[in-house]
This record gives C-alpha cells, structure tokens and sequence, in this order.
C-alpha cells in the first residue's frame, strides 16, 4: 500500500505543477495579448476559462496532499485536550468520519457530474461539456477519502508535528 500511495503523491505533484505552471502560463499570454494585441485579444477569450477549469482541478485535487501533509486547517489543542479526558480514539474517529464524509461527497460530485454530463449542457466558450467542472471535486474527494483510510489504518501519521513526508 505504502509503495502505491508514494506513485499516487508522485503523480498528483506532477498533476498539480502541471496545472499550475499551465494556468501561470495561458495567463500570462492572455495578458500579453490583451496589452500588445489589439482585435487579436478577442481571438483568446477562451482562456480565462480554461485557467479557471485548471483552478477547480488544482484546488481539488490537492486537497488529498494537503491533508496528508497536515496542512488543512484544525483545532489541534482542543481536539487532544478532549482525546485525553475523553479517553476517545479521537484522531481514529475523525478519519473514519471524514473517510465516510469524502466518499459521500464523492458520490454527490460524481452524481452530480452524471446528471450534468446527460443533459448535454457545455460550456459557453469552451468545446467542452460543463461536466467536467464536477469530476474535479469527484477526484478531489476520492483521493481525501483515501489519505483519511490511509491514516485510519496507520499508512502514515498525518498528526506526526512537522507534518512533512518523507522525500
């Protein structure tokens, strides 16, 4: 397991550098062409929405990384302040309750992007259907259930303190 999740970090980071260098990229252009071009700037009036498809993926499709890397956002002391007068396996509870939660989400994503993809609906300036847009937070949410399962099953420690993986 260990050995599969270490080619899924390396293939989401090569993802999301992908997505970010490509939006820093189409958008710099755009702006470019916007100052310097003249008529020729209505030609690539596509490209602020891609940039913007581009961000949903990358948003979404880090969310698992940055879960991982215990860079999401929580309320650490009061979370081991009730573990340890509880005496509950809190830490094992919360990733069992997001696992649940992200696939649920998943499933809503996925149904929603179905729905979406059935009626035929594409985007107004992309050759595209707008589907799309819900595999993201689909993806998104797979990949978060997964690092929860992960660390529900003691894969990795992602309340280790420096919240950093080794390279």
């Amino acid at each position: 397991m260990s050995k599969a999740l270490d080619l899924l970090r390396l293939l989401e980071r090569t993802t999301l550098v992908a997505l970010l260098l490509g939006m820093t990229a189409l958008f710099a252009f755009n702006v470019l062409v916007r100052e310097l071009g003249g008529s020729l700037a209505a030609s690539f009036h596509w490209i602020d929405e891609v940039v913007r498809v581009m961000n949903i993926f990358l948003v979404f499709l880090a969310a698992g990384l940055a879960l991982e890397r215990g860079k999401q956002v929580a309320v650490d002391s009061w979370r081991d302040r009730i573990a340890a007068r509880s005496g509950l396996p809190l830490r094992r509870i919360i990733d069992g309750v997001g696992a649940l939660f992200a696939l649920y989400m998943a499933w809503l994503a996925g149904n929603t992007a179905a729905f979406v993809f059935a009626s035929g609906q594409q985007s107004a300036t992309l050759p595209m259907p707008i589907g799309w847009i819900y595999v993201a937070p689909c993806a998104g949410f797979i990949l978060l259930a997964l690092r929860y399962g992960a660390s529900l099953f003691g894969v990795f420690d992602r309340y280790a303190p420096s919240g950093e993986l080794p390279e």
